[in-house]
């Protein structure tokens, strides 16, 4: 082992070396966190002993990721690396306002978490606020050992020099190693997999995220699992999203009675609704089911010419159809977190669930006591950090993803919808047989390119040109026929997911609810009551029904608008279950509102992206970059501004739409646990 360490080239051992330096930098702080800093309840070892784990990989990939350029000039330079001056230069001056800077946050983040009890973050730059830095320095001044911490940092900087003119002397002058061209490209080849390994620091299709390091709610164990330099960082990419106090203050009130508020405060700003319990509805377990990509216009229930999705149409038929059902924007990742936070995602530098500020809200699913929680999907959670929003939110929820299921992957989405749900249904029946009942969260995803399908169980087929009627197919929306077949196979398995539910027999003791995510990129159609391709809202216009044969009426249609923000309101109160309501979403079935019931949506047209709140008659909606509003007649001409013939509903409206905005902007970074 020593000859061939001693084999390797100075300057690929040299850079070995520095990368262990910097990794242990890294290693000695956190294990001063841990030490000094760590705060939590958790006893269990095994969870501690994971944060640790999660927290090494951060490390790593930070240390590869600032060692990268030093390994770039190794491998131009190679032996010369030694001997040219400028180059020595180069060499000590990155390195040291690499260990100074390193030094600095991470001394900064321990005083940071010691003071707020969180890591670091860009809201740390408050502190250098114009008209603020004065007393922010009076204050640091009078609270910290200043003197003496410049004078240890002083110290260790001096000491880490040392180290480095020391090292730097010993691999100059040890003998030169000259490879042929055809061991250099392997060893540059290999150096470069290996670093590109350590920065992906993960076994599963997606790359190591923060949100890994969010799988228990608490604070301290995620800490712990963070880098904070990678966290800042992360945070720094998602600094264009923010809120307005004083415009969440002026819109509240309006906001807080349409929601029904218990205590409106426009001061403390609270949103909380305290709901009641009812003991004597039955537990019964609830399938929450995401369809992928399934808008209203592209079903059979909503009148496409083609009449893909005949199991939809049967279970709308036999339980409750939500005729107009809405999503606040269109994007997976946004549908995932408004569902389940109950708050539209409105960011507009990159989705809620990326951003680390907003992973902590009080939600409903979490107070359904009693209940084994779950959340499944055939592929990955880190995708957009969906981990987090789950595991960081609902105590006690078990995840079953991509490494759980027995079957292989079929494409980048992970297990088919097929396996996925012959899968799931023998834990819900687990459950079910030891009657535990069970709130799950059930993600599908063939309906999206690559648009997979299978063979189910042997009797689905995708149908071909040939095989249609392209006529109806040029009317019915559908930009090709793969697109047609895998909705056609989603349908399939929503119908296989209901024979599964009869044969494992917890069909008449389960609520299931569909509700497609959004609307998939279709032609133009006009087929449906409004012209929402023009209007742009059928982007979120989707399917939604609920089919419980033992506890559902059939043939129920409500075309009160609703949004996937209610779904988890909604389904509490059909269990009887009782909770508190911080959230923008509220009981579909509830017909209290006074001037009746809006659902807020998001939408672009011609290029410019508006917010708005749509009822049964109107659609008010404001232009996000301009302000501009316009007030549009659904049973008149729903394409014309008739702001100015309506003033008091205009008015009544715009005061709602900015209003639940802004409440939103504001609970997405202030509804905490």
């Amino acid at each position: 082992m020593q000859n061939f360490w001693k084999n390797i080239p100075r300057y690929i051992r040299y850079v070995f070396v520095q990368t262990l330096y910097l990794f242990l930098l890294m290693v000695m702080f956190r294990l001063i966190f841990y030490l000094f800093f760590f705060k939590t309840t958790i006893t269990d070892a095994a969870v501690i002993s994971k944060a640790w784990y999660l927290g090494l990989k951060f490390d790593m990939r930070l240390t590869l990721i600032l060692m990268a350029p030093l390994l770039i000039v190794t491998l131009i330079f190679r032996n010369s690396y030694f001997t040219r001056k400028p180059i020595r230069k180069f060499n000590f001056a990155y390195l040291f306002i690499l260990y100074l800077g390193l030094t600095l946050l991470y001394i900064l983040d321990l005083g940071h978490y010691d003071y707020l009890g969180i890591r670091l973050d860009p809201s740390v730059l408050r502190f250098l606020a114009k008209g603020e830095r004065a007393d922010n320095a009076r204050m640091v001044w009078q609270s910290y050992p200043v003197v003496r911490g410049v004078l240890a940092i002083a110290l260790f900087m001096f000491f880490l020099l040392v180290i480095q003119k020391r090292t730097w002397k010993h691999f100059a002058a040890q003998p030169e190693i000259y490879l042929r061209k055809g061991a250099f490209i392997g060893w540059t080849s290999a150096l470069i997999l290996l670093t590109a390994a350590g920065i992906y620091a993960n076994f599963a299709y997606f790359p190591l995220r923060w949100s890994q390091a969010m799988f228990t709610r608490d604070n301290g164990v995620t800490s712990l699992g963070l880098n904070p330099i990678l966290y800042f960082v992360s945070n720094l990419n998602v600094k264009g999203d923010s809120f307005d106090l004083e415009l969440t203050r002026k819109y509240y009130l309006p906001t807080a009675q349409y929601l029904g508020v218990d205590q409106p405060n426009p001061q403390t700003l609270t949103y909380k609704r305290q709901i009641p319990g009812d003991s004597s509805k039955p537990r019964l377990n609830i399938v929450l089911v995401m369809l992928e990509s399934t808008g209203a216009a592209p079903t059979s229930i909503y009148g496409n010419p083609m009449q893909p999705t005949p199991n939809m149409l049967r279970l709308a038929n036999g339980g409750i159809l939500f005729k107009n059902f809405y999503v606040p924007a269109v994007s997976t990742a946004r549908t995932v977190f408004g569902v389940t936070t109950g708050l539209p995602d409105v960011t507009r530098v990159r989705t809620a669930s990326r951003h680390p500020q907003m992973l902590d809200q009080r939600v409903v699913m979490d107070q359904f006591t009693g209940y084994d929680k779950y959340y499944m999907l055939g592929g990955n959670t880190n995708w957009a950090n969906i981990r987090a929003v789950f595991t960081n939110n609902v105590e006690g929820l078990k995840i079953f993803e991509e490494g759980d299921w027995k079957s292989p992957k079929a494409d980048v989405w992970g297990v088919s919808d097929f396996d996925l749900i012959t899968e799931a249904s023998a834990i819900f029946k687990e459950n079910n047989d030891k009657k535990k009942p069970f709130i799950a969260f059930l993600q599908l995803a063939d309906n999206h390119p690559p648009y997979t399908t299978t063979k189910g169980n042997g009797d689905f087929k995708a149908l071909r040109e040939k095989d249609l009627d392209m006529e109806k197919f040029k009317k019915s929306g559908f930009v090709s026929v793969d697109q047609f077949n895998a909705l056609r196979y989603e349908d399939y398995n929503v119908g296989h997911l209901i024979d599964m539910a009869k044969k494992d027999g917890y069909l008449d003791n389960t609520i299931f609810v569909f509700f497609g995510d959004h609307n998939c990129i279709l032609n133009p159609y006009s087929f449906m009551p409004l012209p929402e391709y023009e209007m742009a809202t059928g982007s979120v216009h989707v399917t939604a029904f609920m089919y419980s044969p033992k506890h559902i009426t059939p043939g129920q249609v409500i075309t009160t608008p609703g949004s996937l923000l209610d779904i988890y309101p909604t389904v509490a109160g059909m269990v009887g279950m009782p909770y508190n309501n911080y959230t923008m979403g509220m009981n579909l079935f509830d017909s209290t509102r006074a001037n009746g019931k809006y659902v807020f949506i998001s939408y672009v047209r011609n290029q410019q992206g508006y917010y708005a709140m749509i009822g049964d008659q109107y659609l008010y909606e404001v232009n996000d970059k301009t302000g501009e509003p316009a007030l549009y007649d659904l049973k008149g001409n729903p394409q014309k501004n008739v702001a100015a013939q309506l003033p008091d509903t205009a008015k009544y409206l715009d005061n709602l739409t900015r209003g639940y905005y802004e409440s939103t902007r504001y609970l997405l970074f202030n509804n905490k646990k």
